[in-house]
């Protein structure tokens, strides 16, 4: 894994290094994100946060394709609504009021980016590679309601990676400002949160049980609206 994240960052500081030296365009987006997750078998709610980027991109005029790199904040994760769950406290089993389970995350991407005609304005399509870092996470901070279907925070995974995709159309304001809306799809090839299966763990009424493997990934689907402005360097001989 330190070998990808290795290849990742080279190119996007290559890439940051070249795209300065000639015109480039570069912005502000963020908006919804929708996370998602799956633990193991078991589908999750819907958790609904949100999420910005800054992002610089080559550009070779209002045709022409280009490569982008971003870096940003994004949350991930999933929720629990209206779940009868057993509960450690009493070994009941009850509802428990809706919880959510958030990776706050440290984002960075680098991709490739097609355009086209789009009436007046560009549609575009878009796909990369994504890194991230969690620098938090609510896991294991609510303590009002646990069960044995909870993660445990040591087990949470602080690197992870992942690709980016989506469609969005860019519409211009002026000569030198514009505007995006678009549609982003994040999935993750690692595991955000892996944990091994756990022995002789004390469950409800002093049983002892064991805690089946876990394996978390995130899935984010993600709507954003931001400006895009351009720096045009021309060459004169």
């Amino acid at each position: 894994m330190k070998t990808i994240y290795t290849i990742f960052f080279c190119l996007l500081f290559s890439f940051i290094g070249n795209a300065q030296q000639g015109s480039f365009a570069w912005g502000v987006k963020g908006g919804l994100a929708v996370g998602l997750q799956q633990w193991n078998s078991y589908e999750r709610d819907p958790l609904f946060r949100y999420q910005g980027d800054i992002y610089i991109e080559t550009y070779d005029g209002p045709d022409a394709n280009a490569l982008f790199a971003q870096a940003g904040y994004h949350i991930r994760g999933s929720a629990i609504r209206s779940r009868n769950n057993v509960l450690f406290t009493s070994g009941n089993i009850g509802t428990v009021p809706a919880r959510t389970f958030e990776f706050n995350n440290v984002s960075t991407a680098i991709g490739f980016k097609q355009r086209f005609d789009f009436n007046t304005n560009k549609a575009y399509y878009y796909v990369g590679m994504r890194g991230e870092y969690t620098i938090g996470t609510n896991i294991g901070e609510d303590q009002r309601f646990v069960s044995v279907s909870d993660p445990l925070k040591g087990f949470v995974r602080p690197f992870n990676y992942g690709l980016t995709g989506g469609a969005g159309i860019e519409f211009m304001f002026s000569e030198l400002i514009g505007g995006i809306v678009e549609l982003n799809l994040a999935p993750d090839i690692s595991f955000q949160y892996r944990q091994p299966a756990i022995g002789q763990v004390t469950g409800p009424n002093g049983t002892p049980i064991t805690l089946g493997e876990r394996r978390i990934r995130n899935f984010s689907i993600e709507l954003t609206v931001g400006f895009r402005f351009l720096r045009i360097v021309e060459y004169i001989d």
